[in-house]
């Protein structure tokens, strides 16, 4: 089978090719997936730079969610069937034509569903509705800041908020010329990290926000907290920067604001709590089922353009969420 391959780290995509590889059989507990669709994230840019944490051994092939048709089931498997469409997250190995995946992580499709958004739902937009709901516990009418609003998770809380019960939106966006984007995705407010940044989310919101999204580490946090209400919750969900993450303030400050901040890692979940990872991503197909819930998704036709469009994310020039045809 036809894979995307990373040889080793590196922050181009000098180390990365399309290769033949042996198509997985899955285990006790797996099914193997005929892909047709799979997600493109910026988590696979952290592996292909070698953060720490994501890559075990080279040659690795990414990719984290996929949509397709059931090929094999392996021993122990109950209630999925070969030829069935289905959604699921994959630990690695998803851009590729055929993927394995845990059963308890792979859901079917319920009818209506297009196999693209399926794609983007195990990872991006199952991450977004737990960032809400179980993370931040989001409430109906609250406000919530979202860092790098123009990529993948940003457009879907975005388009998930209202669906949650409403609330004004504001989003942060690295470079000036994604502001748009931003607004488009479903923001109220959009605000170009800066100097300046602090006081135009204080005028969008001058009694505080109520939750906070950061995928940067703890790059923005004094941000996060000068304009964090009282009762707030900042949620850290990733390091897209790669640097060293410093260590967080100290509980008495936390006290006098009355805000808390909370730790969210959807890979991780799928390890220590994998039914939270499948009844969120239950939840999501069947908003779009429902036609509550839409996210637009750019549709690159080929395993050979992938590289191209991790760099684009590597370099803060991607917009919104990408999947690429497999089949």
């Amino acid at each position: 089978m036809r894979a995307l391959v990373m040889t080793g780290p590196s922050h181009g995509s000098d180390l990365t090719e399309i290769a033949d590889m042996p198509v997985p059989e899955p285990g006790a507990d797996e099914v193997s997936i005929d892909v047709s669709f799979a997600g493109v994230n910026f988590i696979d840019v952290m592996a292909r730079r070698g953060d720490p944490g994501y890559v075990t051994a080279w040659p690795y092939v990414p990719g984290k969610e996929v949509a397709g048709t059931v090929r094999r089931v392996g021993p122990g498997v109950s209630g999925l069937v070969p030829g069935q469409r289905v959604a699921a997250f994959t630990p690695s190995g998803g851009l590729a034509e055929v993927a394995v995946a845990s059963a308890a992580l792979t859901v079917p499709l319920p009818d209506g569903v297009p196999s693209p958004l399926a794609a983007a739902a195990p990872l991006m937009l199952t991450s977004a509705l737990l960032l809400l709901t179980d993370a931040a516990r989001f409430g109906a009418g609250e406000s919530v800041l979202v860092h790098s609003a123009s990529g993948g998770v940003g457009s879907a809380v975005a388009r998930l908020v209202p669906a949650l019960g409403g609330g004004r939106l504001i989003g942060t966006v690295g470079r000036a010329d994604k502001t748009e984007a931003a607004r488009s995705a479903g923001y109220d407010t959009v605000v170009v990290r800066d100097e300046g940044a602090g006081a135009a989310i204080r005028a969008a919101a001058p009694e505080g926000v109520d939750v906070v999204l950061d995928p940067l580490g703890v790059e923005l946090l004094e941000l996060d907290l000068e304009v964090t209400g009282p009762g707030g919750r900042i949620v850290l969900f990733g390091n897209a920067g790669g640097g060293e993450v410093s260590p967080l303030p100290p509980h008495p400050r936390l006290m006098r604001g009355n805000v808390g901040i909370v730790g969210f890692s959807a890979s991780a979940l799928t390890v220590n709590a994998p039914h939270r990872i499948a009844r969120g991503l239950r939840r999501v197909l069947d908003l779009v089922a429902e036609g509550r819930l839409d996210v637009p998704v750019t549709v690159i036709d080929s395993l050979g353009e992938v590289p191209g469009v991790h760099q684009l994310l590597a370099d803060g020039r991607g917009s919104g969420k990408y999947v690429v045809r497999i089949a």
